[in-house]
């Protein structure tokens, strides 16, 4: 298989099912394309039509261009690794705030652009933006206690905590103030080889643009 996606300091939306792949050793080649570069759209065409990326690309030639339906591909097709939780209520409930990531907390995502490599503590601190961290921290907090850690569903590395490997970046890279249980988890995803070997690419890479890296 391969999966398609952009510059990993960037592209918060490529990093969710890069490090879940990876995290479960599910093989596929990486295909990286610039963002915003004159060929961007074209090279992107090649294999998604959305014109949006990730996207995975099956053996048998088929795309899936979207995050969630990457995932709940992957679910489908390798059944034994806990992609989803095996817990019929824990399952929707990873489902459910998954979905919560996938189509909410826009001031985060306008606000507090993801880029790996800068330091921009306090900045983007919108009334808006606390209001989706504060909500993300309730998430992390309700489903730390239920389910007793260190991953957001137990002790597997699930698919919702690969929909929040991004806000750990932008947790990282702006600085807010999270609570106690909130912090750890940013603190232990770190640990995660598969996170962590996305974080050390992206700062590897000399891709830049201007307007997202003026202070790095």
């Amino acid at each position: 298989m391969k999966l398609v996606i952009g510059d990993k300091n960037y592209s918060s939306w490529s990093m969710r099912p890069w490090v879940m792949m990876k995290h479960t050793g599910i093989p596929f080649d990486e295909v990286l394309i610039h963002l915003r570069a004159p060929d961007t759209q074209a090279r992107i065409r090649e294999y998604s039509p959305s014109g949006r990326i990730p996207c995975l690309v099956t053996d048998d030639g088929q795309s899936i261009w979207e995050t969630l339906a990457i995932l709940e591909t992957l679910a489908e097709r390798y059944p034994q690794h806990e992609i989803w939780p095996r817990d019929a209520a824990a399952r929707a409930h990873a489902r459910a705030i998954s979905s919560e990531m996938h189509a909410g907390f826009v001031d985060l995502r306008t606000n507090m652009s993801m880029n790996v490599r800068a330091q921009r503590p306090g900045q983007g601190a919108t009334p808006g933006t606390l209001a989706d961290i504060a909500r993300i921290d309730a998430i992390w907090c309700e489903c730390l206690a239920r389910y007793g850690g260190p991953f957001l569903f137990g002790r597997t590395f699930c698919a919702a905590d690969a929909m929040y490997a991004p806000v750990v970046s932008r947790f990282m890279t702006y600085g807010p103030a999270l609570s106690d249980a909130a912090r750890g988890y940013v603190e232990h995803m770190q640990t995660v080889p598969a996170v962590r070997q996305w974080f050390d690419d992206a700062r590897a890479e000399t891709h830049r643009l201007a307007e997202l890296d003026d202070d790095v």
